[in-house]
């Protein structure tokens, strides 16, 4: 119960943290550590839509995971990512796993839904790894295609991207985020997969 409550606790402290980052980049006209603030807020609020709206509710323990993803990122863009060599590769490990987890604990709650579907444990780690690739090719590109539209527009970009060899490197760290989840999902995301079969089989009804 104390574990739960500290969690809160952290999850409302982060959340506070974030607004007063998009403060700051409202205050001093910094696009990119406002938009970013918006946006790492809302991800933090997803947590209590999805269990208001879907009744898919999360582990205390996932909603302090996805809140201390976004904040990362969020302090990042103050100028951490340019000062501090590994705060990008932090950063991208710890989206990576999210994402991971969001693939796993969806394919792993069809598997266990439908008699139709299955997934053996090889497969499954394949998928895992696929997904959260293919979604970081997606994120690089968003990032060189902001980057350079910006660039035309003329001004700050909200995403960073410093170029092919980072690119590459920000996969790497992607697919080390893929390989934990495909490795330790099983434990970790129990619960969140029971969920999303709960919430299946009340679609069905």
């Amino acid at each position: 119960m104390k574990i739960g409550i500290s969690s809160s606790r952290l999850v409302r402290l982060m959340q506070l943290a974030i607004l007063g980052i998009t403060f700051v980049g409202l205050v001093t006209r910094n696009v990119g550590v406002f938009v970013n603030g918006v946006f790492a807020f809302g991800i933090t609020v997803l947590p209590g839509v999805l269990r208001r709206d879907y009744r898919l509710s999360l582990d205390t323990s996932l909603t302090l995971w996805i809140t201390a993803a976004v904040f990362l990122h969020a302090i990042g863009m103050l100028g951490l990512y340019d000062e501090v060599w590994w705060w990008d590769h932090l950063t991208h490990l710890l989206s990576a796993t999210l994402v991971a987890g969001v693939g796993y604990s969806t394919a792993r709650a069809f598997d266990e839904h439908s008699d139709a579907v299955f997934f053996p444990p090889r497969f499954m780690f394949v998928y895992v790894l696929l997904f959260t690739l293919a979604s970081g090719v997606l994120w690089e590109v968003l990032e060189f295609a902001v980057r350079g539209s910006a660039h035309i527009i003329g001004v700050k970009p909200v995403l960073i991207q410093y170029g092919l060899d980072d690119t590459i490197v920000d996969l790497i760290f992607d697919a080390a985020g893929a390989v934990l989840i495909a490795l330790f999902g099983t434990s970790v995301l129990s619960e969140t997969v029971e969920t999303l079969l709960a919430r299946f089989s009340r679609e069905n009804d």
